[in-house]
C-alpha cells in the first residue's frame, strides 16, 4: 500500500459533514483523556493490536490527536492524527455495522481540518487501504514509490 499527499489547503469544508453526522445522530468530536482506555479497548476489539498502539500515541498530545463517532453514548468509528509520524493522519476506522453512512469520511475530515489548523500545508496517509475513497474524499494523490513508507521494517507479532 501506498502512501497518499494531500492538500490541506484544499480541503472540502469540515462543518457541513459534521453537521450532516449530527442529523443522522452520530457526534464527532475529539477524544478527552478519559476516554483513552475505552477508545483503546474498542479499536482492539474492532481492530488490531498495531492499531491499538498509535491511537494510544495520541492521547499524550494535547489537545488529544483522536478523534471519535459517537452515537448513544457508544463509540462506532474514530480517526488519528499525528500518531506514528507528524503530519500523518490514521490509522481511522468505523465498525462494520455503522459503515456507510459518512462517518469514514467526516472523521478523515476533522483530522486533516486539524492538521491544517496546526500549521501543515500538506497531510500525509501512510499505507492507505482504499485510494479511491480518499482521492474521491480528498483529492489524494499517491506518493510514487511509496509502498513501503514508514512502515518498512515495522516488529510484527
Amino acid at each position: 500500500m501506498s502512501d497518499l499527499l494531500v492538500r490541506l489547503y484544499k480541503l472540502p469544508a469540515l462543518e457541513p459533514v459534521i453537521e450532516a453526522q449530527r442529523a443522522a445522530g452520530i457526534v464527532i468530536r475529539r477524544a478527552i483523556a478519559p476516554e483513552k482506555s475505552a477508545v483503546l479497548k474498542w479499536v482492539g476489539k474492532y481492530f488490531n493490536e498495531r492499531w491499538v498502539s498509535e491511537v494510544d500515541v495520541t492521547f499524550g498530545h494535547i489537545p488529544v490527536g483522536c478523534f471519535i463517532a459517537v452515537v448513544d453514548k457508544e463509540m462506532i468509528g474514530f480517526g488519528c492524527c499525528d500518531a506514528t509520524a507528524r503530519g500523518f493522519f490514521g490509522p481511522t476506522g468505523v465498525s462494520e455495522e455503522a459503515r456507510g453512512k459518512g462517518t469514514g469520511k467526516a472523521l478523515l475530515l476533522a483530522c486533516l481540518h486539524d492538521l491544517r489548523a496546526q500549521g501543515y500545508g500538506y497531510g500525509i496517509i501512510g499505507g492507505a487501504g482504499p485510494v479511491d475513497f480518499y482521492v474521491k474524499a480528498v483529492a489524494a494523490t499517491v506518493i510514487e514509490d511509496s509502498s513501503s513508507g514508514l512502515y518498512e521494517g515495522m516488529l510484527r507479532e
